[in-house]
């Protein structure tokens, strides 16, 4: 499992210093230049609640590579129903 987070290291939530404090035991990426947000279509641009961000997300991806399970969330605080997302893992 790995988390992305589409944040400069030196940015305004300071992911290295949180991540000092709260240890979490999967890796941990970040998505400087927006590459993979973007590549996902989670990239967004401009809305009334961010600017330059990713759109909240959760994705399963099997070993190959293949996309099993998205969820988009439409502002910063809505995230996948866990009992789908662990269906998915499931899957």
């Amino acid at each position: 499992m790995a988390f992305i987070a589409a944040e400069k290291r030196g940015g305004v939530w300071r992911p290295g210093k949180f991540l000092e404090k709260h240890p979490i035991a999967s890796v941990f990426l970040l998505d400087e230049d927006r590459a993979v947000t973007k590549a996902y279509g989670l990239h967004h641009a401009l809305g009334t609640d961010a600017i330059d961000i990713a759109h909240p997300a959760t994705l399963v991806i099997d070993r190959g590579g293949l996309v099993r399970y998205i969820y988009r969330g439409d502002n910063q605080l809505d995230r996948a129903p866990l009992d789908e997302v662990i269906r998915a893992l499931q899957e």
